[in-house]
Order: structure tokens, then sequence, then C-alpha cells
């Protein structure tokens, strides 16, 4: 680097070049896993379920017009509406209030039933009597009607690539048998080809997507002036999830980039400081984001800060560079400039090497979260401060050596005088800054002990966003959001003297189910439209999104509208369920879950009864009857009473249970629970009997596994830091001195989110390991120069004066840049991206403050030499 640098800068242009040209194919994914656990044992059996009962993904559009919405008028409208819709080339249906069979409209009977399926537009229907049916009937209340009348929902399918449908059948086949781990090495291998192969279509795919939204927004705004519309739905939040990826990436990048280059001139007054340091940190982002594209290494809401995150820490490394350079030229004015690189160089490297090390150490606590987005987050900022410290210690020293020492603008020897007031302090006070900060950790670990990970998807979301927007109106009007099913297995006892039941409690033909798309999203009010759309429209991202997002908003309604299943008839008198004496204990849960404050719409049989009372004149049907009325009723009522709650043998019931994300008492862990324990409890049934599924439980599982994967395993990062400070420092003690400081600051920012009651979540858990990772590099430089300082003469108090006004500086000034670098987080429009700006911010300042008061006071008293 010192003998040719020239050669050095031409290579380094080369591999830059090279990443270069990947760079335009990064993919940005609105990736579903981040709401699931890799390895969580409750996803088998979710699959599973949606497996055997099928699933469907919709658009959803919430429409409530100005007049009353069953006027002449707004029917019109809302059937003009729907016929745009249906114009569009990749819409294949869409389902509305026009188009739902009405039995009770008039009523009408068994036998009439069969010749017509009345709708709302059909000439024999009374409008009045529909509505009522409509806002009133369990069938349809809160999934198409809201409960005041005013609020209807549109369900928009679209076209799905053949091919992908394919590879995505066959991937489920394979998975489902992974999760028994009994794939062999070649059906790994073809599991990983077609992962391959899907994520290549999803690319085409998203593009078509994010077309058909803007398409469906276009026909929308023709109808602002009649109705107040919202959409939502997994097509809309995917296409928005991705352009707000877009917005973080190019806003916190162009920002904090802009940001740097402001600060880094007012710091040193010098041009070239400037250009050197843009020089390393734009190589580094460039060579970071060719090797994501390179590696198709998907970009997600969690990481799309990683480019702000590898300007900072690349900064970071060049501003301990660039001040101990100028130190040296300081002392060494007649030094000459190969001189003064090799010497900042020799100095800064073993620091900047453990302070690389351990920052990796901080971000590699993120592997074991078990959460994809989170995993590889991590994994790209380990990679990333590797490719930060070979750019800083090649590509800095290199473009050096073509340029001549000049002396510094401004500056001298003594500390500035945020630095000169902090050694003032430890001189001084330094009884009372240890008071100070064993107040404030006893206020941290009361802080600690209230945090919780309890936390509203809807609130990720800035309320000016139209996903806020939609899906507040969704979980308000009809009936909740996030979703979660109760199945119901027969008693133990029934498989005494039959066929046994498969683990589960699946019986054995449930595996010819396991190739259905277990993740599509339950929005599915297929039942009226998969005979005529048997493609139906699942998200395009395949299962990688319908698994986040397709069961959490939609998952009331598809489930309790259709799900496309394909049963077979077989309800006979040899099923547990489908006789009027089970069926009451399934009307007795569904009464029991319809009755918590949390619960917003159940669907089950029970709902299915009230529809089969109405054409049996009111009256409960005997078990006789009910086998006689399932063999008579036309095929799309089958599939919107029967197919979404009883399985095709008629063993295994399903309630579908939505609950309001809105509420805010809403603790999904104690529920679950508490359900689980009443229907055993209380109600009598066999705990191998009731199974909990849904997004609902794989949600809580994920943010349970965020507090025990990340809070509980700070220790083992601490403890990895303290080995490394061990081979640093040579020395035990100075190793716990040193670690200190960082645990100090990651406390009081856990304690201050416990006190400010705010949740955990998949951004926020990081803040700790970056607390962590970022507060030992000051250490670790800080520790190094006082040591030196105290073996020039011994003397503690002035080693700490001195190393105040050296090293102080550069850890003030990185401190100062990566407070505010985070800070412009605080723009976005998603809420823990914006938490995660400001308490990292925060948790900078700390460390800075920790690190130039606690540090220096522990060092001194401890004797460390």
């Amino acid at each position: 680097m010192l003998e040719r640098p020239a050669l050095v800068l031409a290579l380094i242009a080369i591999v830059t070049g090279f990443f270069a040209w990947y760079a335009p194919t990064i993919d940005l994914d609105a990736s579903a896993d981040s709401l699931l656990l890799e390895d969580d044992v409750d996803l088998r059996y979710y699959r599973a379920v949606a497996a055997r009962y099928g699933a469907l993904s919709y658009l959803v559009i919430t429409y409530t017009p100005d007049a009353d919405l069953f006027a002449p008028a707004s029917l019109t409208n809302l059937q003009a509406l729907r016929n745009q819709l249906l114009e569009l080339e990749r819409v294949t249906s869409v389902i509305t209030v026009l188009d739902v069979p009405l039995i009770n409209s008039p009523r009408i009977t068994l036998t009439g039933l069969q010749n017509e399926v009345p709708t709302l537009l059909s000439e024999r229907t009374d409008v009045k009597l529909a509505e009522k049916e409509l806002v009133d009937g369990e069938l349809y209340s809160e999934l198409l009607m809201s409960r005041d009348g005013r609020t209807t929902a549109l369900l928009v399918s679209f076209t799905q690539d053949p091919q992908l449908v394919e590879l995505l059948q066959a991937r489920d086949v394979l998975r489902e048998k992974n999760m028994s781990g009994d794939l062999t090495p070649a059906e790994q291998a073809e599991v990983d080809e077609l992962s391959d192969r899907i994520q290549q279509i999803n690319v085409v795919e998203k593009a078509r997507q994010a077309d058909d939204i803007e398409a469906v927004r276009a026909i929308l705004k023709q109808h602002e002036d009649r109705a107040e519309l919202r959409l939502g739905g997994v097509p809309m939040i995917v296409a928005d999830m991705i352009e707000l990826i877009k917005k973080d990436v190019v806003v916190f990048g162009a920002g904090i980039l802009l940001f740097l280059i402001v600060l880094l001139a007012y710091l040193f007054r010098q041009p070239r400081w400037v250009i050197v340091s843009m020089l390393c940190c734009l190589t580094s982002v460039v060579i970071m984001v060719g090797m994501l594209g390179l590696l198709q290494w998907r970009v997600t809401v969690v990481s799309s800060n990683f480019i702000a995150l590898v300007l900072i820490f690349s900064l970071a490394v060049t501003v301990h560079l660039i001040v101990r350079y100028r130190e040296l030229q300081r002392r060494n004015p007649m030094a000459s400039q190969r001189w003064l690189v090799r010497n900042t160089l020799s100095d800064k490297f073993e620091p900047c090497v453990y302070t690389v090390l351990t920052t990796m150490v901080g971000f590699a606590s993120l592997l074991v979260s078990g959460i994809r987005p989170v995993i590889d987050f991590g994994w790209m900022m380990v990679i990333g401060m590797g490719v930060v410290f070979a750019t800083s210690f090649v590509l800095f020293p290199a473009a050096l050596m073509f340029l001549q020492p000049r002396t510094p603008s401004h500056g001298d020897a003594t500390t500035t005088t945020v630095t000169r007031h902090f050694a003032q302090l430890v001189r001084f006070a330094s009884g009372g800054v240890l008071s100070l900060f064993a107040a404030l950790l006893v206020f941290s670990a009361i802080g600690i002990s209230r945090l919780e990970v309890e936390n509203r998807f809807l609130d990720y979301f800035a309320k000016s966003t139209e996903i806020y927007k939609g899906l507040a109106t969704i979980d308000r009007e009809l009936g909740g959001t996030m979703p979660f099913d109760v199945v119901l297995d027969a008693a133990p006892e029934f498989y005494a003297g039959a066929q046994p039941a498969a683990e589960d409690g699946f019986v054995d033909e449930f595996d010819e189910d396991a190739g259905s798309d277990p993740f599509a999203d339950d929005f599915g009010a297929g039942d009226f439209a998969a005979a005529e759309n048997p493609d139906g429209y699942q998200d395009e991202f395949g299962d990688e999104f319908e698994d986040e997002f397709g069961d959490e908003f939609g998952g009331g309604f598809e489930d309790d509208f259709d799900t496309g299943g394909t049963q077979v008839a077989d309800l006979g008198a040899d099923s547990y369920w489908y006789n009027s004496y089970r069926l009451g204990e399934v009307r007795a849960v569904h009464d029991y879950l319809d009755s918590l404050s949390e619960t917003g719409k159940v669907m089950s049989m029970a709902t299915t009864l009230e529809a089969l009372e109405t054409l049996n004149n009111d009256e409960m049907p005997g078990t006789f009857f009910l086998s006689i009325l399932y063999t008579q009723l036309p095929p799309s009522i089958k599939q919107a009473l029967f197919d979404p709650y009883i399985s095709a043998d008629g063993n295994q019931v399903r309630l579908s249970v939505r609950v309001y994300e809105s509420n805010p008492e809403l603790r999904r862990g104690p529920l679950l629970e508490q359900i689980r324990s009443h229907l055993v409890d209380e109600m009598g049934f066999a705990p191998e009997q009731v199974h909990i599924t849904g997004m609902l439980v794989l949600y809580n599982n994920v943010l349970q596994s965020l507090f025990k994967s990340q809070i509980l395993t700070i220790g083992a990062v601490f403890l990895a830091i303290l080995l490394m400070y061990l081979v640093l420092f040579r020395s035990l003690k100075v190793a716990v001195v040193a670690v200190v400081p960082s645990m100090v600051a990651a406390a009081i920012v856990l304690g201050s989110m416990g006190w400010l009651g705010l949740p955990l979540d998949i951004m926020s858990i990081t803040i700790a390991a970056i607390t962590i990772g970022i507060g030992v590099d000051d250490s670790i430089h800080y520790v190094h120069r006082y040591r030196e300082e105290v073996a020039i003469d011994g003397d503690p108090v002035e080693a700490m004066e001195r190393s105040h006004g050296s090293i102080g500086r550069a850890i003030y000034y990185t401190s100062v840049i990566i407070t505010a670098g985070f800070s412009i987080l605080a723009i976005s429009d998603f809420i823990p991206t914006i938490y995660f700006g400001l308490f990292t911010g925060l948790a900078m300042l700390l460390a800075l403050i920790a690190n130039l008061t606690l540090l220096p006071v522990l060092l001194i008293r401890a004797k460390v030499t």
C-alpha cells in the first residue's frame, strides 16, 4: 500500500467495479419470514391445517358510501366499481355483497335453493330483508358487512403464474416431509433448487403485482367523490412494503451520506478528509450492495437500513485513522507522508481489529433469533464490518500516499471543550460519577423488568400510510385482523376401535393435502369463487409474504367464507362431529370464543348450523336431517358452509377466530393459554383434542423468541467480548473494567424502553447488540490509549487528561457522527425504524458519556496500568 499505491487503487477499482455490476440486481422483499420462526414446532401444524382447509389470497377494498349503502345509487356505484375491477386483465373475480348467496331475503326452501342461489341482484330479492341478512346474519356480518351497515368489503383475486403454483406445491410437499427430518440430500438439493426458481419468478411477479395495485388505485380514485375507499389485504401490503423499503434504502443512504459530508467538512475543515472518508464509505457500500445482489440476498424492512449502518461504521473507523494521523502530524510537523501513514496504521491496527471483531460479535448475537430477516441482517452486518475494515485499511493509506502532509486547519493537543469538561468531572467528582451510574443501573433494572414483547402490527406504520388506514378500517369495521384457529379432533376413545390418529391428531388421509399451499392468505372468500376460479390468487410472493401477512390480516375473511378446499363429501353416520349432539358442543365453544373481549368475528360449524336452521324452519336439524340436507345442498353452499370448518370425514372441526389488533388490552400469550385451559378444564375436552394454531400463535411465538433469544443471550455476548478483551489486554481486571460502560449503556436504553412502555419488536431488539458492538469499540480505543499514556509517567490522572485530549476527541467525533446518522432514521414511515434510530442514537450518547466518565474512573480506581 505504501510502495505501490497506484496498483492498490487499481485493484480496489477492479474489485469495486465487479461488485458494482451486480448492485442493480439486489432484491427488495417484504419477506413473510419476518413473522415466522424457522424451526417453530407450531409451524408444521399450521401448514397442515392450511393444507387441509385450503386458503386464497385477496386484495381487500372497504367501501363506505356517502349515502345509504343499500340505496339504489350506492348499489349502482358499487356494481360499477366491481365491473371496472373485473375488466382489469389479471383480475379473475371480485366478490361483493352483490354476489353472495342469500337464503333469507325472502326465505328460500331447500328445493328452491337447488334451482337457484339468489343474490342481492336477483329479481326475487327483497332489499330490506337482504340488508338485515347481510348486516345481522352471522354468515356475512363483519366479513363483508360492518355491524352498522355502512361499510362493505370487496375481495379482489388475481391470476397467478401457473408455473409458480406448480413450484410452490412441489416445494411444500418436500417442506412437509422435512418437518419430520426425512429429507435426503438429493431432496434437500431439490428444495434449494425450487426456492431459487420461485425467487426468480417472484422478481417478475412483484413487478406485475405493483402494476396491479396501481391499476386498482386508479379505479378507486374515480369513485372517491361518492364513497370512502380503503385498500387492504396481502397484495397491497406487499407492494407498499416494498416501496417503503426502497424509500428507506434510498433516503437513509443518501440522507446520511449528505449529512456525513457536511459534518466531516465542519469537523476537519479540509476537503481531503471529506474526499478520502467518502471514498472509503462509498466503496464499502458498493461492495456490500453488489455482494447482496451476487448472492441473491434479499433486503427486507429489517435490513433496509444496512446501507446507513455500513456508511456510519465505515466513517467511524476512518475518523479514528484521521484523528490519529492529525495527532501524529501535530507532534511531528516535519515527518514525511510515508512515516505518518505507516505509524497511523501501526498505532490503530490492533485496536481497530478488535473493535471490528467486537462489533461483529454484537451483530452475531442476532443469528440465534430464529427469524430469517433478523438472521440475514446479522450476517449482512457481520460481513459488512469485515468489508469496512478491509476497505478502510487498504484504501485510506493508498489514497493518502498521493497527498502531501498539510498542517491541520484547527485543533491542538488540548482537549476540546466537551472532552475537557468530562476530564474535569472525572478528576474532581469521581464519586458522584459512580453514584450516578449506580442509580441509573437500579433505574434500568426496574425498567428492564417491565419490558414486554406485546406489540401490534398495526402500530408498525405511521397513521398517514394507506397500510395503517386500511388495516384500521378492517379491524374496526370488519371484525378484527389477526386470526387464529381452534381445531378440535375427535375424542381419543373414538379412535380406539378405528384407524389410529396420525401425528398431531390428523388422520392418515391428511397427507394427501400436504401439497396445498399452506401459507396462502386467509382472506379467502373463495367459497363463492372457487368453482369458477380454481386457480385463485395467492400472493405473488408465494408462501414468502403470505406467511407474514396473509393469515394475519385476512385470516378471518377467507377462512370464514371459503378456502377453496377440495374436500370429499363423506359426512355420514361414522362422523364424530357431524351430528346434532357434537355440533351442540361446537356451538358452545363458538359462543365461548365469541364472548371474549379480545375476539372479533368467530366462524365455525355453529355459523353453518344457523344457516341450516333457516332452511329447517328455524329448528335445530336432527342428525338424520343433517345427513340428508348435506347431500341436497349446491356445491357453492357446501364450499361456503362446510369446507372451511369441518374435515372431509367429519372427525375434525375448525373454529376460525379473529382478534382486534387495535385492542390495547390484547395479550396474546395469556389469551391463548386462557382458551386452552377453559376448553380442557371447564368444557371437558381431552388435552390431545385441542389444537390452537394460526398467525396469532406463530406471531406470539416470534415475540416470545425475541425476548428469550436476545435479552437472555446478551450475557453470552458480553462473555464473548470479555474473552476477546482478555486476549487484547492480557488482564482480567482490565477486561472486566472495559466491558462495564457498554453494559451500562445497553441496560439504560432497555430500561428506558421498559419505563416508557415501548415493547420489543424485530428491530428494537437489535438495539442492544448494536449498543454493545459500538460501545465496546470506544472502550477498546480508550483503554488502549490510556495504558500507553500511563506507561509514560505512571500518573493515572494525567494519563486520563491526555487520553481525553487525544482518543477522547476521536470517540467524541465518532459518537456524534453515529448518533446524528441514526437520528435520520426517524423520518421513516415504519415506526420500528423510527424507534430503532432514536434509541440507537440515545445508546451511542450514553456509551460516549460512560466511556469518557465511568470508564476512566474505574481505570483509575482499579489502578490499571
